[in-house]
């Protein structure tokens, strides 16, 4: 444990300008408020923020975040208040710990409903002076370093698992590498013990098997660089087991199938020097294909830049090789801590940041913890996939992601309008998996919203996010109607008087702050329309209450039709006209567009439609959609051609196998005849894809028919 002098000393080492007395007071604040306290090491509890403090002053921060460090849990586990540290301390350090301070006094519903809503307040905090991340990640890793005293296995896995989830991708969205990668090792031991010890033991004896290969190729690597003049520092590391772990799963591979196990940095004195270095190694090792990443240029999200290379090295040993100057390696390794805004007089302001900003939109958009919790993981795991706006800039997002995900990185408004999606010049399905280096151009609607069918295939958490908060409300528009109706047609029943002011006086009955809550409660079916009843007219009697009983299974049959009617096609705007289009006679089970045609409302065509061609430079008129729920019983029309033998008999047989498989004919052409067989254009009401598909194996397998197939003409 630090002592004071030590600690004093460490802060005024890179800030000869910090407040001595005020380190010195918050040191012994901090060990006289948590007195007699004990970890579950045993050891002094003010041991903790004291060594949070150490971690900090490793991270070179001011004053203000060492004192905030030392005192961040004096208000949560001691009888200290917010007031007490802004009277000692001032504004900005009782911000920061305001800010780290859990909400231990808030009851409420499930352990994962107080993680959401502890961090729900630390994104806040965060979002207002990004220093409160860095305090928590210090906070997080010390305990992390000594999770092994508490007693309980549960405990330990509860706390690793919220370390993988949210503090390990935190710590690398600010690029702070060294925190994020012994979080994850620290987490990884825990969660997956045996896996850990086999990787280690398997690192132990490659590190005993090839114990001098290592400096071999660091040597040849700086001969390389020295001999054509270039200033470089190599050096070489083993990747951490977590990593190797994490590499594993994805590739399903073996440990022994892994070829970059090793990683060699080479650091220059500038950008000119990266790809100098680069070309040097280019053109004496052997490039290893589709291994090369230039994040000089197009640098990652929390500013990483690197370039990253594979190669058959020396001793012809594969290998990884990531080039950078040596202030990219500080900040890839320190992250925001090694350029600190306020150190300029600027105010350390998290909305700088646009992940923070994304994830503020999820809050505000979740409908409750567990759902802004699991959104908020979503999108803070690694970006793995650039892409380009037609202006060049650059969104980066997670592997899988789609026009949809792109466009609402880009802003909400461009999500909640988005109607089609150029990639690379070219119109493609909103459900199109993104590649690294597409360019992309969304196209809007006014008239267009967030589509239900959409949440099947985004990925990030601020798409998911979106669209389910539009979904909910518009249920909530739906049932606020239905409710009303049942009310209105419930009074009225019994000739009473129902109005909107009567139910004023009756909110706090059921809850609800409005009107239109009420109505949702009743059309949703979590209030019963009797209890609003009694509610307004407490004397009215139960006798005549049993009366209106016997209406109600009318009632219910209505709102039950209203609810259970499925959709046949998914992805439309509410209330729309539908028609499906008579060139292409789409079938459930096709992939399936839709048109929005002047006057007419929408026509469905199929995906491979050639009368689309004349829609290409009107992408406005493009809906993504899909086909949605069975209707039973209903039939549409498929066409076709089909050639039958010019002989006795041949029609009928036709007809026939039609019927047996249980479709009608509904048209029938005859386009062409000769001596020995006639060709013929059928329609054919079948209720799919599929149903249409049997029938034509049906027809190919009669001796009169020797052509079948299916046709838009």
């Amino acid at each position: 444990m630090l002592r004071q002098y030590e600690l004093v000393e460490l802060v005024k080492s890179y800030d000869p300008d910090a407040d001595e007395d005020a380190l010195n007071r918050a040191y012994v604040f901090a060990m006289k408020k948590h007195g007699a306290q004990l970890r579950a090491s045993g050891d002094p509890y003010y041991s903790h923020p004291i060594e949070v403090a150490g971690i900090l002053t490793k991270f070179k921060l001011d004053s203000a975040s060492i004192i905030a460090g030392l005192l961040h849990d004096t208000v949560e586990d001691t009888d200290t208040t917010i007031d007490e540290i802004r009277s000692l301390f001032g504004e900005q350090v009782a911000q920061l710990v305001d800010g780290l301070t859990k909400l231990a006094m808030i009851e409420l519903k499930s352990k994962n409903d107080k993680q959401a809503e502890n961090f729900r307040k630390l994104l806040l905090a965060m979002s207002e002076d990004i220093r409160v991340l860095l305090i928590k990640l210090a906070d997080r890793l010390h305990n992390m370093r000594t999770l092994h005293f508490l007693q309980k296995p549960e405990k330990r896995a509860r706390i690793a698992r919220e370390t993988l989830d949210i503090y390990a991708p935190l710590a690398e969205r600010i690029g702070m590498q060294a925190v994020k990668s012994e979080l994850e090792e620290i987490a990884f031991a825990e969660l997956h013990k045996e896996a850990h010890d086999s990787i280690v033991a398997r690192l132990n004896f490659l590190r005993e098997k090839d114990s001098n290969l290592v400096p071999k190729i660091i040597k040849e690597l700086s001969n390389d660089m020295e001999e054509n003049g270039i200033h470089a520092v190599v050096s070489g590391r083993e990747k951490t087991p977590y990593s190797i772990w994490r590499k594993m799963q994805m590739k399903n591979a073996s440990f022994e199938q892994l070829s970059d196990i090793m990683a060699f940095r080479i650091c220059v004195d500038d950008i000119a020097a990266c790809y100098q270095a680069l070309g040097i190694v280019h053109s004496k090792y052997h490039m290893v294909p589709r291994r090369f990443k230039d994040y000089i240029s197009t640098p990652k999200p929390n500013g990483y830049q690197s370039i990253h290379t594979g190669v058959i090295g020396p001793e012809n040993t594969r290998i990884e090789i990531q080039i950078r100057t040596f202030e990219m390696h500080e900040v890839g390794e320190k992250g925001v801590a090694a350029h600190w805004a306020y150190k300029q007089g600027q105010k350390a302001d998290g909305k700088n940041y646009r992940w923070i900003r994304e994830l503020l939109e999820i809050l505000e958009q979740a409908s409750n913890p567990e759902e802004f919790l699991e959104n908020t993981k979503l999108e803070m795991y690694n970006d793995q996939v650039f892409c380009f706006t037609p202006k060049g800039d650059l969104i980066g997002l997670p592997a899988n992601s789609t026009p949809v995900d792109f466009a609402y990185a880009v802003h909400s408004s461009v999500g909640d309008t988005c109607v089609g999606a150029k990639i690379n010049g070219e119109i493609r399905p909103l459900r199109t998996v993104l590649k690294n280096g597409d360019q992309v151009e969304i196209l809007t609607s006014k008239a267009q919203h967030p589509s239900t069918e959409w949440e099947r295939f985004v990925v990030t958490g601020k798409a998911k996010a979106a669209i389910r908060r539009y979904v909910r409300t518009y249920k909530r528009d739906q049932f606020i109607v239905l409710g009303k109706e049942i009310l209105e047609r419930m009074f009225k029943a019994e000739s009473l008087d129902f109005s909107e002011k009567g139910l004023v006086n009756i909110l706090p009955n059921f809850e609800a702050e409005s009107i239109d809550d009420v109505f949702a409660k009743v059309g949703e079916g979590l209030i019963p329309g009797w209890d609003v009843l009694k509610a307004m007219y407490p004397a009215y009697k139960q006798s005549k209450l049993d009366k209106v009983v016997d209406k109600v299974p009318v009632l219910k049959k209505v709102i039950k039709n209203k609810k259970s009617e499925p959709l046949r096609i998914k992805g439309l705007i509410p209330g729309m006209a539908v028609h499906f289009a008579g060139c292409c006679h789409p079938l459930p089970g096709d992939r399936i567009v839709g048109i929005v045609t002047t006057g007419k409302g929408v026509a469905i065509h199929t995906i491979d439609c050639q009368s689309l061609e004349q829609y290409a430079d009107e992408p406005e008129r493009w809906l993504d959609i899909a086909w949605g729920e069975e209707v039973e019983n209903e039939m549409h029309t498929g066409r076709l051609k089909v050639m039958l033998a010019n002989e006795p008999g041949a029609l009928a047989e036709l007809s026939n196998l039609i019927a047996r498989s249980g479709a009608n004919i509904s048209n029938l052409n005859i386009v062409n005849r000769t001596l020995s067989y006639f060709e013929i254009l059928l329609d054919i009401d079948v209720k799919d894809l599929k149903h249409l598909t049997d029938i034509m194996t049906t027809l190919k397998g009669s001796k009169e028919i020797s052509y079948v197939s299916r046709t838009n003409k």
